[in-house]
């Protein structure tokens, strides 16, 4: 009976034993499933991260020119345009070409009190506009700019814009670059070729007596890119070309007389990164009898346009060449000729170009005329067309201005009448 009782209570324990060592398993068990789904459900989240990268960061390092970008342009009829390997992006990366991009969307809080001029629907526009033709007495229309922000080369020079801008009486207006910083330098070199251009432009419409008495007008944009800091924008991240616009309106920027330009053999550049320096800015001049203020020359106004494509015309065909920006696709480095509308690739960066006029084709369609920054091995000799009237890339949404004035430069000489001044 004892015996039987014993055995009893062994068989009631190793049963309890084996029900407490099952519970414990599935325990384990639920433990393992719950830590095998919280490990794939942070797979799941990286691979996510990972895919949408794959697109643009995992491929920076790739070239900008590719085969296959050109044969897919080339190869659609309905492209309306033509794709080549320009030279100008020879072993680029797409990371490097991505560096050459430095236009930023506008604050909306940067943008209240700028005014939008809008143009009421009197003028006769013309149905094809180009600038250099209609202005040729100002030479600065023809010039394309080698975007100097070379990330290949590294290697800065001497930017000089001549303009030949009256007649019979020559104004050679030269602009200088004596300090370079990457993006927010070809933004500001765009603002001052623009407001010397529109400067020869208003000119043109004097009889100045004092050009024979002082033949050259300098204005340095040095003073932009020391003196503008955080309003015109980020350095190597970017800048706001509005913001350039106002600076001259507001600040004003002095003339070589001031502070002439000196460094003729150019200088070595590393790059964004680090950034390369921003120039001192001392707000005196370098020769002690010349007075910082005295050789400040303004901007009367500095204005957006509207998005209206003939508003945008009007303001060309009346006060000159605007600038506007837009947003870079990789197909647009491929550009060589014909009406640009983006086609394939990832988008690329802002950029900032000079609008100089318009047209329609022979197929027609309706473009806009711009001269680009990245000098005349790339695309149609430095130019190109974009589609009109469809906002193509934003074209028509970022468009910017301002006039100088010939106050302060007439103000010098006393010969001419000074409520001439340019208007909107």
């Amino acid at each position: 009976m004892v015996v039987l009782f014993v055995a009893q209570g062994a068989k009631r324990l190793l049963v309890v034993n084996l029900e407490g060592r099952m519970a414990a398993t599935s325990g384990v068990r639920i433990c393992l499933l719950i830590v095998l789904l919280l490990l794939e459900v942070i797979f799941a989240i990286q691979l996510q991260v990972s895919e949408g990268k794959t697109d643009l960061q995992l491929k920076v390092n790739n070239r900008i020119l590719q085969e296959s970008i050109i044969e897919l342009i080339n190869d659609n009829a309905q492209a309306g345009w033509k794709a080549a390997m320009n030279p100008r992006f020879t072993n680029y990366t797409v990371g490097q070409f991505m560096h050459l991009l430095g236009v930023k969307p506008d604050p909306d809080g940067d943008l209240k009190g700028i005014p939008v001029v809008t143009h009421r629907k009197g003028l006769k526009l013309p149905k094809n506009f180009d600038a250099r033709t209609a202005w040729p007495q100002c030479s600065t229309l023809r010039k394309i700019l080698g975007q100097l922000s070379d990330l290949y080369s590294y290697v800065f020079c001497q930017i000089r814009a001549n303009a030949f801008c009256f007649s019979p009486f020559p104004c050679m207006i030269r602009l200088h670059l004596k300090y370079l910083k990457s993006k927010i330098r070809d933004i500001v070199v765009l603002v001052g070729l623009l407001a010397l251009l529109r400067l020869c432009l208003i000119a043109s419409a004097f009889t100045l007596a004092w050009l024979s008495d002082k033949p050259q007008i300098s204005i340095l944009v040095n003073d932009l890119l020391a003196c503008c800091g955080v309003m015109c924008g980020d350095g190597c991240d970017g800048g706001y070309p509005i913001s350039a616009w106002r600076y001259f309106v507001h600040t004003g920027v002095v003339t070589e007389e001031c502070d002439p330009y000196f460094d003729n053999i150019g200088c070595f550049h590393p790059g964004c990164e680090p950034v390369y320096p921003t120039p001192e800015c001392e707000k005196r001049c370098k020769k002690g009898n010349v007075l910082w203020e005295e050789s400040k020359h303004f901007g009367v106004n500095a204005y957006r346009i509207s998005s209206d494509p003939y508003s945008i015309m009007a303001e060309i065909f009346k006060n000159g060449p605007v600038e506007v920006s837009f947003t870079v696709y990789e197909d647009f480095a491929h550009y060589k000729s014909g009406v640009y509308k983006h086609i394939t690739g990832d988008k690329m960066g802002g950029h900032a170009v000079k609008l100089i006029g318009w047209g329609t084709n022979d197929d027609g369609e309706d473009y806009w005329l711009l001269a680009n920054q990245w000098n005349r091995s790339w695309g149609d000799d430095g130019y190109f067309m974009i589609r009109r009237g469809t906002n193509e890339c934003g074209i028509e949404v970022g468009a910017v201005a301002g006039l100088p004035s010939t106050r302060n430069l007439i103000i010098e000489h006393g010969h001419v009448d000074v409520s001439r001044d340019a208007s909107v």
